[in-house]
């Protein structure tokens, strides 16, 4: 291919690099990648991959934009809030570079597309935020050749590395061989998320994509490169191909795509959902707020800081993370409704309460989320 006059312009910078120069940039505008996530991640890899001239930028994502996307996801706006993210991240991308070719699939990624999308590009950029996916596109990265750029953010930390078996790498699996235990990593929307972090570790992301296109520089191929934003410090762990790995080790029994759920430790959603025995509504949760006689006493565990953002000033704060020396306050006879933000730590809560001989604890569905959208719509949702 040639570069246009418009594009030399467009790209001058890069091209007085003698490390990338007019060779270098061709082979820019000439590669694609598949972007799993047009999110905290997908944001700043894309609209750098765009502005950098990657010539085809594939974007995988089903999701809407919502408000609390906004504090880190650069590629939507406020007129966004409700609208399918691929059109405002296509919208975004198109305004800084027309000349990427920019595709969408507006699907979520599975075991039986998940192949047909990766042919179709490069390499592959994992902006992800759970585990199953992450394994279907190491493994899916893996049985196609081409390299997985992956990034993860949480909190105030992230982490960035190349998984390139075919270039003597090691792969996700390698690394990560078991996942972990569910409920057992909080996701960013229960334990948040500096919103620079993900233009950091995206921006990494990015770097290493081009670098690999170029084959120029030292990459991050067998090395996990982590990041504490509150200390601002970076440290590198290597990581070797490991050569009993069931996908890119000596010798591989996975061959094809798995059910990653499965894998993950994540039942099937039945089509109607059973009754918990071990939870309330909102519902109920206001009767025992309401009406005294029932005896039963509400708590919750969030912890102080996100407590003061959203509260039901009748019910009592004990935090999950001081539970376990505090439990002796609470009374092992008496009905005990725990609450949270969505109810994945009140069932926490439950669990260890049980495990002291508590027989009467019943976890909050929906936590004070439920509580905002079906009881006080005044209490703030975040």
């Amino acid at each position: 291919m040639q570069l246009t006059n418009d594009e030399i312009r467009r790209y001058s910078r890069h091209l007085i690099l003698p490390e990338v120069g007019m060779a270098g940039q061709k082979k820019i505008c000439s590669s694609s990648v598949l972007c799993i996530g047009a999110g905290g991640l997908g944001s700043p890899v894309t609209m750098y991959l765009a502005a950098a001239g990657i010539g085809k930028i594939g974007l995988v994502d089903f999701d809407v934009v919502d408000e609390s996307n906004l504090q880190r996801q650069i590629l939507h706006g406020f007129e966004d809030v409700g609208h399918p993210k691929i059109e405002s991240a296509i919208k975004t991308l198109h305004s800084i570079n027309p000349n990427t070719e920019l595709v969408p699939h507006p699907v979520r990624v599975s075991s039986e597309n998940a192949m047909e999308l990766v042919s179709q590009y490069d390499a592959v950029i994992d902006g992800t935020d759970n585990f199953p996916t992450r394994y279907l596109m190491n493994d899916a990265a893996v049985l196609s050749k081409k390299p997985n750029i992956y990034g993860s953010i949480f909190r105030f930390e992230g982490q960035a590395t190349v998984f390139a078996p075919e270039l003597g790498g090691p792969c996700y699996r390698c690394l990560y061989p078991e996942p972990p235990p569910p409920g057992m990593v909080p996701s960013c929307a229960e334990g948040g998320v500096l919103g620079v972090l993900p233009g950091i570790i995206g921006c990494i992301q990015a770097t290493e994509l081009i670098k690999v296109i170029l084959g120029q520089g030292k990459g991050l191929i067998g090395r996990l490169l982590l990041f504490n934003a509150m200390d601002m410090q970076f440290r590198e762990v290597k990581v070797r191909k490991d050569p009993a790995c069931p996908l890119c080790g000596d010798n591989p029994t996975i061959t094809e795509l798995i059910d990653y759920d499965h894998f993950c430790g994540i039942p099937d959603e039945p089509e109607v959902p059973a009754e918990n025995p071990d939870e309330v509504t909102v519902s109920e949760m206001q009767k025992a707020l309401t009406n005294p006689a029932l005896d039963i006493k509400v708590i919750d565990v969030r912890e102080p800081d996100e407590y003061e953002i959203a509260y039901i000033s009748e019910v009592a704060q004990l935090p999950l993370s001081q539970l376990n020396n505090r439990f002796t306050e609470l009374d092992p006879n008496q009905t005990i409704y725990i609450h949270c933000k969505s109810g994945v730590r009140s069932m926490k809560a439950l669990h260890f309460l049980r495990e002291q001989g508590f027989k009467h604890v019943k976890s909050v569905r929906g936590g004070i989320t439920a509580w905002s959208q079906e009881i006080d719509s005044s209490i703030p949702q975040y």
